[in-house]
């Protein structure tokens, strides 16, 4: 096959020394803002790598290398999807002179991409961003593949040297899977950039009353209709069966931005139930942070639903920067610009 010739000025975002996080010449494994622009360049790497596949570059010509050699990782898998042959994860190993291995740094990356609007991918990871909004993504080959290939790496390294990273529909899968190994006892360290949140977006709302009432309501909904179908109210976040005390534990990062409609209602949903707790109504608030109306709807009608963007506990960082449009406040590349200045991080535990 013919190699096309690179125009840079078409692609200069999949340009590591043109886009990418070229200032971190001294990586310092212990700054967590260091791991997370490392996290996200993986996940860039994902994104790039289907688009030289798709664009046929290949040798020198390709653009995704520098995007894990710059941090002194090597490629150890690809992952494909089965229904387009599109390249929608990458295992990244990390490689150190004379054995030396910062405690901090992970031996292996698990790093997802979201959805790519071209002609090769854009029907297949529509119809994947469908099955994020009806919560059937566990229903998804690309879960199925993700969860298989993070199962045999964690096998091979343990729990504590491996990350989970994605964004978008890629953090939506991390999510799902970061979940699962909860569940069989490993806590991965998560990276999860603009993961989606499937709720009416009231975050960028500026009157604070009603954003409350709003989301009050919500709740009380969801509970009443989950009494209706017949779905047993846990009251607690404590009790052993309830699934958020299990997913306690596990602390996944999770960077969003306000003016992102995809993610920004994340912010709300951990601030919300902190005020439900404060006014005495902790009781719904909880019980609504671990449902959906849609999901009680699913589950009532017969249809496996797994609503696996409800988590207890959580590292948000928020972007305060101004964002010019909705393609700069969702892209990956706020997360390691060296001109950031406005990150603000919280961490929340609904118990």
């Amino acid at each position: 096959m013919d190699v096309i010739p690179i125009d840079v000025t078409k692609c200069k975002w999949q340009v590591f020394q043109l886009s990418g996080p070229t200032h971190l010449t001294a990586i310092d494994w212990e700054n967590f803002d260091h791991r997370a622009s490392i996290a996200a360049s993986l996940v860039q790497s994902v994104y790039i790598n289907e688009r030289d596949r798709q664009d046929h570059r290949l040798g020198s010509n390709a653009l995704a290398p520098p995007w894990w050699e710059f941090f002194k990782f090597q490629q150890f898998l690809v992952l494909k999807d089965t229904n387009d042959q599109s390249v929608f994860a990458s295992i990244y190993e990390l490689q150190h002179c004379h054995h030396s291995h910062p405690s901090s740094a992970p031996k292996y990356v698990v790093a997802f991409r979201g959805t790519i609007k071209k002609p090769d991918t854009i029907f297949q990871d529509l119809k994947l961003d469908i099955q994020v909004i009806l919560n059937h993504l566990q229903n998804a080959s690309r879960f199925h593949l993700g969860m298989k290939a993070v199962e045999d790496i964690v096998a091979k390294a343990g729990a504590d040297n491996v990350w989970l990273a994605g964004h978008c529909l890629g953090s939506a899968i991390a999510l799902l899977i970061g979940r699962n190994m909860v569940k069989r006892g490993f806590l991965l360290q998560t990276y999860l950039f603009n993961p989606p949140y499937i709720s009416l977006p009231l975050e960028p709302i500026k009157n604070e009353m009603f954003k409350f009432v709003v989301r009050y309501a919500k709740s009380l909904v969801t509970a009443a209709i989950a009494a209706v179908f017949g779905r047993r109210c846990e009251t607690t976040l404590g009790s052993p069966e309830d699934p958020f005390t299990v997913l306690s534990g596990w602390i996944p990062n999770l960077f969003v931005n306000p003016s992102d409609p995809i993610c920004c209602e994340y912010i709300g949903y951990f601030e919300h139930v902190q005020d439900m707790i404060k006014m005495g109504a902790g009781d719904i608030g909880s019980f609504a942070a671990k449902n959906s109306i849609l999901s009680v709807i699913l589950d009532a009608c017969g249809m496996d639903s797994v609503t696996f963007h409800h988590i207890p506990s959580a590292n948000v960082t928020k972007n305060g920067s101004p964002s010019k449009n909705l393609r700069e406040a969702h892209g990956i590349h706020q997360w390691w610009s060296s001109n950031n200045l406005c990150l603000q991080h919280k961490l929340y535990k609904l118990e």
